[in-house]
């Protein structure tokens, strides 16, 4: 079996009410899968996280040391890949567009197998997994406070366990949104906050000192990820766990974060961090640091399913006896290629979701809906 071809599909759908983070605008949803098909008629899946037209050209450089290559040697193409464009970078595009190919690789691996990635990893731990929903960004044209605490409501009476909130455009003005939110589900639903970058130190530890009587799970990319030391002051200064690490891609990009300390939570991106084959030496790496690993998640079921098959073979704590569970990022935002792309959609059932266990990702491809959603000029 060897590689044949490698495609990368550009999606795109123009949104009707625009969001944004305190680091991005949304006016649409635009991802990009990469497929690599094989001589054998063996086809696999994967996506990049980031902008897509800049992510399928990357790719399609990479495609000219793909062609004629043996899919299942995952570890050798990575490798080989990586050093192709290390002069060029170690993280950014360069890694973020292996990492579709690497997930589309270990799916081939999977379907040649016959097993789920998961297996390939090591095993199942876990057949299913709870989920805490990503919305509550800010909308144009609405009041913050009340439209983030209408959505937190409408996720605790869905069933989800927990959800994480948006912030960074002004400390008060977040203190607001969140305790607006805290107030509309009580003290039972575990709540998050995402920065996304968006303050500095001394604004970041007013937020956290301020916050602490909210019971906040974790206080998310509080400042610019190339900032380690403040990174490090931040989780010094105030009490909420610090998360971070969807934008430190490869295990070199993970190294001192995690050896110097300046996260409580690490969050590797399948689709960021250099696939499955990077992700399981960052999450090692995690685990020999005593640092837990909660991934990132942003994108299609594509993106969703890799993350699924990741977590299910993730090692529990082996030193407690009800070890503490990872738990799944299922954005909420709108995007209606999300789940339409694939034959089963990845959804919920009252805030948990079951790991797909068929050969690879688990997923089948729908190209009626790849082809419904193309982004113009792709």
């Amino acid at each position: 079996m060897k590689i044949a071809e490698v495609r990368t599909h550009l999606l795109e759908h123009k949104l009707d009410v625009a969001f944004e983070s305190a680091s991005m605008r949304f006016d649409r949803r635009a991802h990009i899968l990469v497929e690599i098909v094989c001589d054998d008629g063996t086809t696999g899946w994967g996506e990049c996280l980031g902008p897509a037209r800049p992510n399928a050209a990357v790719v399609q450089a990479y495609a000219n040391w793909l062609i004629g290559e043996n899919p299942l040697e995952t570890e050798k193409i990575w490798a080989r890949l990586y050093n192709a464009l290390r002069d060029q970078g170690q993280r950014g595009l360069a890694v973020t567009a292996l990492s579709g190919i690497d997930i589309a690789l270990w799916d081939i691996k999977g379907k040649h197998f016959g097993v789920p990635v998961s297996i390939l990893l090591g095993g199942r731990f876990r057949e299913s997994i709870k989920a805490y929903a990503t919305g509550s960004f800010k909308r144009d044209g609405v009041d913050r406070v009340e439209d983030n605490a209408t959505d937190v409501a409408r996720y605790w009476k869905e069933g989800f366990h927990a959800t994480k909130i948006k912030i960074g455009f002004g400390v008060e003005e977040d203190l607001r949104v969140v305790r607006a939110a805290r107030d509309a589900v009580g003290s039972e639903m575990r709540i998050m906050v995402d920065a996304n970058h968006g303050y500095d130190v001394v604004e970041a530890v007013r937020f956290g000192q301020a916050a602490a009587e909210l019971n906040l799970d974790w206080f998310e990319e509080p400042v610019v990820p190339e900032q380690l030391a403040a990174y490090r002051e931040v989780r010094a200064r105030q009490p909420i766990p610090v998360a971070g690490g969807e934008t430190w891609h490869s295990r070199w990009g993970m190294r001192e974060p995690v050896e110097t300390r300046c996260v409580d939570i690490l969050q590797p991106d399948l689709a960021g961090v250099g696939g499955f084959t990077e992700a399981k030496r960052v999450a090692d790496l995690a685990a020999l640091h005593g640092i837990r690993v909660v991934p990132h998640v942003w994108g299609t079921a594509v993106h969703i399913a890799a993350a699924l098959q990741f977590m299910a073979a993730m090692v529990p704590s082996p030193v407690r006896v009800n070890p503490i569970e990872p738990i799944l990022e299922f954005d909420r935002t709108d995007n209606p290629f999300r789940q339409a792309i694939v034959n089963t959609p990845i959804e919920h059932v009252n805030g948990v979701v079951t790991i797909p266990n068929g050969p690879g990702l688990g997923i089948e491809i729908n190209r009626d809906a790849l082809a419904e959603f193309k982004m113009k000029d792709a």
